[in-house]
């Protein structure tokens, strides 16, 4: 056991707390109220609570302050408060548990409540870990404010649904309360591994070396799950071990979240836990005074007969796959490690299910030469035939390899692992990462967008799987092998942040990127320099203008910059006929400018004219092999049906 958790503890087993806003709610607080501000506004609720629970038997109460921290509180328009909200948490909590002490010979302990931010951290989300860090500093010097015996005793950081929220969350309160024990508890899925997907000997693992005094499991499905976790996890490390979990899980009755497991039944596992190692042991969503009552009398029993429990401690082993060189992954993969200049055609999914047109394309493309096709990932939000059944039908029907776009809109973080495995499964060997388009872009407006992760957390993902390992660090097996792309756009109006964006994506994993249309030849000028210390490959984007009205829709719909210039030759154009010629003309021109300042370019065909890009890209470049074949036995029996 660590110094500090023997100092305050003794090596005894503790009875902690059950759940505050499951007691709150039953008291009468509508669920849409911000709980932790009670702190402030309705005070002696709070207090009520913390002593119905230690004159059950609880020996260390929690604060109630687990989303009181700036991300959540933002949401009631309480975020200027966090200092002030969790200093109350913590002084309540004290003062009721002083008057129990003062009331009885024993003692009872204050644990300042952190719980997760409620956002979704890089490389995964937008917000940086700095930022998570600066949030939860802030809690905790709420929490330790006025010191030893005014504010709390330790720090329990709980339910735990990202491992690398929690390096934060400890980091943090080693910086500002260094002299805190910490208790770090992750959250588990019915199959006891975290929700990032982490396995407990894993986390077990990363949450010693980050600095936790003490480890557990809280919340979860039950307590039948969260002793399958806890018994992972001890036999994973020699801290001291926690367990809290829900009262079952919650089954709407009557339109209320009823949590159906008995104090009874709650208290034989407490003796389980107990029988497991487990030195914290207390309760989480659902659980009452009640369920601790009974626990406390389990505990007793359980005490008596109590038996050395011994953990040993070993790391775990993840095997880690590393992908073949880029150039072994992919004909473009190679392309672009040799430095060649690569040719690249957009062909958009038709909105049914009849392919012909863009397989018709895909062969002229082929005979021009086209070293790979790119295909869209229903752009504008549009409802298309699968990106992924495009590719399959192409690279089976024509030879020529394809691009996968691959956005997060549509799909969770469940989804886009099985997508990514089924791809490479395939045969498909190149991804170009985007965030995606949201739904109220498209037809259907009130579509369900999901953004479990961006553009920056994709290509997170993909990277790990091509290193055999899925986002919680598991092995799988052999490696996707994957080429990652990252999009650009060098004309966006806060190209700050697309900078910073962008190099994310790169730190994440990203080997070559392709911008948005090029029009301007200084703002791509501009955007080269300013990634010059973290650049990679550059594939800029095309596209052959066919109307002033399209011109006009690049620019002002879709944000491209398009010089006033290049609108004005348009404009001058007479005929439908003309207008197109003069795209292509203009198209050709920006090739020509940009080919000794990239590595490739992307022709996109609008509206369906592939023979404008060919033309585009055949009158500039001169003539190339036609792209090899994909192979044919990476794609055998891959029939478009079964995707």
């Amino acid at each position: 056991m660590t110094n500090r958790m023997q100092e305050i503890f003794a090596g005894r087993t503790i009875l902690c707390d059950g759940a505050m806003g499951t007691t709150l709610y039953a008291r009468g607080v509508f669920i849409n109220r911000c709980y932790d501000e009670l702190n402030i506004s309705q005070p002696d609720l709070v207090r009520s609570v913390h002593e119905e629970y230690l004159q059950a038997g609880a020996e260390l109460i929690e604060t109630n302050t687990f989303g009181a921290n700036s991300f959540r509180l933002l949401r009631y328009g309480f975020q200027d408060q966090v200092f002030a909200i969790n200093q109350a948490g913590a002084r309540l909590a004290r003062q009721a548990a002083e008057q129990l002490n003062d009331k009885q010979a024993g003692k009872a302990w204050v644990a300042g409540s952190i719980g997760p931010l409620g956002i979704h951290l890089e490389p995964l989300g937008k917000t940086s870990l700095d930022e998570a860090r600066a949030a939860f500093a802030e809690q905790i010097r709420g929490l330790a404010a006025g010191g030893p015996g005014v504010g709390v005793d330790l720090l329990v950081i709980e339910t735990i649904v990202a491992l690398n929220e929690a390096e934060q969350a400890i980091a943090a309160a080693r910086e500002v309360a260094p002299h805190l024990p910490i208790l770090a508890m992750i959250t588990v899925d019915e199959e006891a591994n975290c929700l990032d997907g982490s396995s407990p000997e894993v986390a077990a693992s990363r949450l010693t070396a980050w600095g936790a005094d003490a480890i557990g499991v809280n919340c979860s499905a039950g307590p039948a799950t969260i002793l399958t976790a806890l018994e992972r996890l001890a036999a994973a490390t020699s801290l001291p071990l926690a367990a809290m979990p829900n009262a079952g899980m919650p089954r709407a009755v009557d339109g209320r979240n009823i949590y159906l497991c008995s104090p009874e039944y709650m208290a034989s596992f407490a003796r389980k836990f107990l029988k497991t190692g487990a030195q914290f042991i207390g309760g989480c969503c659902g659980t009452t005074p009640n369920h601790i009552r009974a626990m406390k009398s389990a505990l007793r029993a359980a005490e008596a007969q109590k038996v050395a429990h011994t953990v040993t401690s070993r790391e775990p082993i993840v095997t880690e796959t590393p992908p073949p060189p880029i150039e072994e992954r992919s004909h473009i993969g190679r392309l672009i490690h040799e430095g060649e200049f690569v040719t690249m055609v957009e062909i958009v999914p038709p909105r049914g299910i009849d392919a012909s047109k863009e397989l018709d394309g895909a062969a002229l493309m082929v005979s021009r030469g086209i070293h790979a096709i790119n295909v869209p990932d229903s752009p504008r939000a549009s409802a298309r035939m699968s990106a992924q059944s495009l590719c399959i039908q192409i690279q089976q029907k024509t030879g020529i390899e394809t691009i996968l776009h691959y956005t997060c809109r549509d799909r969770n973080v469940l989804s886009i692992q099985s997508d990514l495995l089924g791809a490479s499964s395939i045969g498909l060997k190149n991804i170009l990462c985007l965030t995606g388009d949201p739904p109220k872009l498209g037809n259907y407006p009130d579509a369900t967008a999901v953004f479990d992760v961006d553009a920056i957390g994709l290509v997170n993902i993909v990277n790990r799987l091509n290193h055999g390992l899925d986002i919680g660090g598991n092995p799988i097996g052999a490696s996707t092998g994957f080429t990652i792309a990252c999009a650009a756009n060098p004309g966006v109006p806060d190209i700050d942040n697309e900078i910073r964006r962008f190099a994310y994506k790169v730190e994440a994993g990203a080997e070559y990127t392709i911008t948005q249309p090029v029009f301007d030849l200084r703002i791509l000028e501009t955007f080269l320099k300013r990634i010059e210390g973290f650049r990679i490959p550059v594939v800029a984007g095309i596209w052959p203008l066919t109307s002033l009205r399209n011109a006009e829709f690049m620019k002002n719909d879709l944000r491209v910059s398009v010089p006033d210039s290049i609108l004005l030759r348009m404009q001058k154009a007479s005929t439908p006929e003309l207008a197109r010629a003069e795209g292509v003309r203009i198209a050709q021109e920006m090739l020509t400018a940009v080919r000794s300042m990239v590595q490739g370019v992307q022709v996109s065909a609008p509206f369906g004219r592939y023979a404008l890009a060919a033309d585009v890209i055949a009158d500039v470049l001169p003539p190339r092999e036609t792209a090899p074949p994909v192979s044919e036995a990476k794609i055998e029996g891959a029939a478009v049906g079964n995707l």
